[in-house]
């Protein structure tokens, strides 16, 4: 079987997105995530099941089983987009790794074509996974959500042990630009003392020059109703701007890394 016929489930493809990566990208969500975040705004994401969401009034499904060739077809739409901005394919979800053989055709495939590959990624996977895609990717958007590990498996599902072993593996293999990227949450890890703790982290891993911070919000709250599940956050407020740059300042000063906001 060649790369283009491995077969994946995905539940979007979005064009024209100017996040998750340099330039215009075409991002792939890959269903399926081992962690249950409490705040994740795409709860349609966390089954590998194919699902029913009601979308204004209506049942819609979520999830579809594809070749990584009608994938490409798709990305190689856009082109002459990330010719020009320096774009290209992201893969994100859901958790790519969980799909690892469809995830690894999907980036091989897109660098052949000669098109830029980014992946946004917990790493919550064993490291044998990971290694297998870092030849074919140029960018690991990769989540570090707390140093804390009874805190990060409270609000995740799962410890971070592996998840920060992996970061550093990934950091020492000089592969592929690793960017750490930090969903900063209210009652989890919205503080000086711990965003200080992540951002220090980071900055002891080699190579790593580059910091996002992407401040809580509540685009994906309706979802959960739309697919019957509890939404635990529905009381948290989003962080002020203020507050969120008074964190920003918190980061650079603790690790000198090039840190913004969103990424």
């Amino acid at each position: 079987m060649s790369d283009r016929d491995i077969k994946g489930r995905i539940f979007d493809i979005q064009r024209y997105s100017v996040h998750d990566g340099r330039g215009i990208r075409t991002i792939v969500f890959l269903k399926g995530c081992i962690l249950r975040c409490r705040w994740c705004c795409n709860p349609e994401s966390q089954r590998f099941d194919i699902e029913t969401m009601m979308v204004e009034g209506k049942p819609k499904v979520m999830g579809r089983d594809v070749t990584v060739g009608e994938v490409m077809e798709v990305v190689e739409k856009d082109r002459p987009y990330y010719k020009r901005s320096g774009g290209g394919l992201t893969l994100s979800g859901g958790e790519s790794l969980c799909q690892p053989d469809f995830a690894r055709a999907l980036l091989k495939t897109s660098k052949e074509m000669g098109i830029n590959t980014a992946l946004e990624s917990t790493a919550c996977a064993k490291y044998e996974v990971i290694e297998r895609i870092l030849p074919y990717l140029d960018t690991y958007l990769m989540d570090i959500k707390h140093v804390n590990t009874e805190k990060h498996k409270k609000f995740t599902g799962q410890s971070n042990q592996l998840i920060m072993e992996n970061a550093r593996k990934v950091a020492e293999s000089g592969q592929t630009e690793l960017i750490i990227r930090v969903p900063v949450i209210p009652t989890f890890n919205a503080t000086p003392e711990e965003i200080k703790a992540i951002a220090s982290f980071a900055a002891t891993l080699p190579g790593v020059r580059r910091l996002h911070l992407l401040p809580y919000h509540r685009l994906g709250q309706d979802k959960y109703d739309r697919l019957g599940r509890e939404y635990t956050m529905r009381d948290i407020v989003p962080m002020e701007q203020e507050y969120v740059e008074m964190l920003l300042d918190t980061a650079v000063k603790a690790s000198g890394l090039e840190c913004q906001i969103g990424g």
